[in-house]
């Protein structure tokens, strides 16, 4: 199950360049075997992964082993390409018994795929403990169908995998649009008259096709992982399917590679669970350091967004205090703020001080704070989308005045010049909100802080 390694002489070259020079042609050939493997799996997997099918590839690798007994007793020895057919017709079979009782029975999809891996592979093991019973030497090796054993790929399975793999690329290059309407609307596909029952079949073909070549290497329990793993970590990295399947191809051939090269340099270790280890630390590094959809990432644009809102927050509680006419020209307290917003007086200094940064206060004498003309300008925008929200929450959806302002104070940081284009066309009165409240003109019209509401000034 493993490669074995070489005990490195003084002076000699560093393991990883002696992996690749002086591994021999049985380490280059388990190599190549695991990274066409990676890279098929890989590639095929966004598409199960997207139809939110990823369970599949499990059922139909556990479904293989009855495929390979049966192969293995009729052919009476361990012919690479005899056994792919066996691992393939089980899986076709595996494959079409799912649909079968999908269709035709009140069981869903997630229950006929239980049943599917299990009575297969109930069967497969009956099989496989039938040929160990009977002894002789062509079944040696037989049962590590269940875990995997690359280290016993030999030039013949080479040749089979990259056949298969060449096929498996080249065919979703040649159908790749197909494919992708089947993973994204597969309706409107239909539109179009579209073969998409035939591109299903051709699609479910070539998952059946990497799940048994996959077999030898990585085994039928951990195939699954092969086949899921690179295509989630990808789809943390792009929203664009042909980015995600290059991303998914190279984690899954970066797998297979580290697979191998562990087994090669630590005696007793398999190559088959370390390409899923390595697969998993790939999926680990997406989750967390994805540019977009990352964790770390999110956590920024979170921190972010908070620190943004507790900005505008204190804008518009100064463009409120001007509105009421407040003593401006002195400033106003963290205090001041305070009551009216829910943030301690730390917080309140702090979020003062990076607007002051920004040129949008200014900070007078005694800690007092005051709105600069670029920052009365930015909080009449802030005050215009809450209000103009109110608005809309109030003649469009009958809420009660005084149960719009959480939501507007939600929405107002969020709203875009779209958004806000869209109100307006909706909108009968776009000149008061529900409060009575004058609703600011768009920035660059009028200060913020100038913008008295006349009809207040009358009374």
């Amino acid at each position: 199950m493993t490669l074995g390694a070489a005990v490195p002489l003084a002076g000699a070259a560093p393991p990883w360049l002696e992996f690749f020079t002086v591994g021999g042609v049985n380490v280059r050939t388990v190599t190549m075997g695991c990274v066409l493997i990676g890279l098929s799996a890989g590639v095929l997997g966004c598409f199960a992964f997207l139809r939110k099918r990823s369970l599949l590839g499990d059922a139909l690798a556990h479904a293989a082993l009855p495929g390979v007994c049966v192969a293995f007793l009729l052919a009476g020895a361990r012919d690479p390409l005899i056994i792919l057919i066996g691992a393939m017709a089980a899986c076709w079979v595996g494959a079409i018994s799912i649909d079968l009782i999908v269709n035709y029975t009140r069981c869903k999809e997630e229950s006929a795929l239980g049943m599917v891996l299990s009575v297969f592979f109930g069967l497969g093991t009956l099989l496989l403990t039938h040929i160990q019973q009977r002894g002789g030497a062509g079944q040696a090796g037989l049962d590590r169908f269940l875990f995997g054993q690359a280290a016993a790929m030999q030039r013949d399975d080479l040749t089979v995998l990259i056949a298969c793999s060449v096929v498996i690329l080249v065919v979703v290059a040649i159908f790749y649009k197909e494919f992708k309407l089947l993973a994204f609307d597969r309706q409107f596909a239909r539109s179009l008259n579209r073969p998409m029952r035939a591109m299903e079949v051709l699609l479910a073909t070539l998952i059946v096709a990497a799940v048994a070549i996959g077999l030898q290497a990585v085994g039928v329990v951990l195939m699954a992982a092969m086949l899921v793993t690179p295509a989630a970590a990808a789809r943390y990295w792009t929203h664009h399917l042909g980015v995600m399947l290059l991303i998914a191809g190279v984690f899954g051939a970066l797998s297979g590679g580290a697979g191998a090269y562990v087994s090669y340099m630590s005696a007793g270790m398999p190559t088959g669970p370390w390409m899923v280890v390595a697969a998993s630390a790939l999926f680990g590094l997406s989750l967390f350091l994805a540019p977009e959809q990352g964790v770390l990432s999110r956590w920024i644009h979170h921190r972010r967004f908070r620190k943004r809102t507790a900005e505008e927050n204190l804008l518009r509680t100064l463009y409120r205090f001007a509105e009421e006419g407040g003593p401006s020209a002195t400033g106003y307290a963290p205090a001041d703020f305070q009551r009216y917003r829910a943030m301690t007086a730390a917080v309140v200094m702090k979020t003062l001080g990076r607007l002051a940064g920004k040129g949008l206060v200014e900070e007078l004498p005694g800690g007092r704070f005051r709105l600069t003309e670029a920052g009365a300008a930015h909080a009449a925008g802030i005050t215009r989308r809450h209000r103009l929200w109110e608005a809309y929450l109030s003649e469009k959806l009958a809420i009660a005045p005084d149960h719009v302002h959480d939501d507007a104070e939600a929405m107002e940081h969020v709203l875009t010049p779209e958004l806000e284009d869209r109100l307006l066309e909706t909108l009968t009165e776009t000149e008061h909100d529900p409060h009575d409240r004058r609703i600011p003109p768009p920035e660059g019209t009028e200060s913020g802080s100038r913008g008295q509401d006349k009809r207040r000034e009358d009374r």
